[in-house]
């Protein structure tokens, strides 16, 4: 069962802290869940987890490429280990461990990338992933999540945990928007309709889900009704609600926070284009490199923000009429 939370509001409890007590949790019922971290458990919020559970957590150091070996080892011999750094570097640091040690082995790792795309804010470009999705998006076999608030996280890291395989979620560390009411469950690879509209539809996640919910707004102020779809799973993408989205409305907007190339807009796009071609417009990072700033300077540099959607759905339903 899915409730929405009602309008557009901060949550009250940040991420990395509803991470570590749902993370506690799992932990607790089961001694094989690990905590490995590279040398970000104050940032992350964590260090209660290490606390509580000391035979439980590994510090790994700044050292990403040789944790995720590590994790791999572990999962050998039955553990399941909840492997963490900012999203560049357990992505792009550690890419060939993630494939040859982990997915080309078949094993059962679950890795958390921090402060996706803008959300990393003042830490500037290097720290700035606007790539990390696409990485993992490209190894077979790799399950990829993008958790939009607190309670889908807790419901998305719990079926992280029961199934097996490798997992990459990349996770906002600090406050985000709340979407959803407390209680709601939620289905790896499953979308979740939160709007309904005939003219247009936009598939977002992550920090561009509150964005679209504010250009549907928008719009509907100007006659125009758009639906919209929190793509929460980029891979496996849901292909029936990406087609039934189409066929409804006959335009489709992307909305990421991250690079449009090898991102949400591709997987959509690959979707469509195959079986259900309409006009596509992706609102995302342009082919670019991140930049120092806070939030809302980098959504409005980078068009994140709710009048570039808008702007976006109008050009996508001008070329169906056209």
């Amino acid at each position: 069962m899915i409730r929405l939370a009602g309008g557009v509001r901060p949550e009250e409890t940040e991420m990395r802290k509803a991470f570590c007590d749902t993370l506690m949790e799992l932990a607790e019922e089961d001694g094989n869940v690990l905590l490995m971290d590279g040398d970000l458990m104050g940032a992350m919020g964590t260090k209660p987890f290490a606390r509580k559970f000391p035979s439980q957590t590994i510090d790994c150091g700044i050292q990403e490429a040789n944790a995720v070996g590590v994790a791999a080892g572990l999962s050998a011999v039955g553990k399941i280990p909840f492997v963490h750094s900012f999203g560049p570097f357990i992505t792009r640091r550690a890419c060939d461990q993630v494939f040859m040690s982990g997915a080309y082995a078949k094993l059962n790792v679950k890795l958390v990338g921090s402060d996706p795309g803008i959300t990393a804010q003042i830490n500037g470009g290097t720290h700035m992933p606007f790539e990390d999705m696409g990485i993992m998006r490209g190894i077979p076999e790799m399950t990829i999540v993008e958790p939009t608030d607190v309670t889908m996280l807790k419901s998305v890291l719990r079926q992280m945990k029961e199934n097996y395989g490798m997992y990459y979620m990349r996770l906002v560390r600090k406050s985000c928007m709340k979407i959803y009411e407390e209680g709601s469950e939620f289905k790896i690879g499953k979308a979740v309709t939160i709007r309904e509209g005939q003219d247009a539809a936009v598939i977002a996640s992550g920090y561009c889900i509150a964005e679209a919910l504010k250009a549907a707004q928008m719009l509907s102020e100007e006659g125009i009704e758009i639906q919209v779809i929190d793509m929460f799973t980029w891979k496996p993408v849901d292909e029936e609600a990406v087609i039934q989205a189409a066929k409804d409305t006959g335009a489709i907007v992307t909305a990421e926070n991250h690079n449009v190339i090898n991102g949400l807009g591709s997987a959509v796009s690959e979707v469509l284009v195959k079986k259900s071609p309409v006009p596509v417009e992706m609102i995302g990072i342009q082919d670019q490199f991140g930049e120092v700033g806070n939030l809302d300077y980098l959504a409005e540099r980078f068009g994140l923000k709710a009048d570039s959607i808008a702007a976006a759905v109008k050009s996508a339903i001008m070329r169906k009429i056209t």
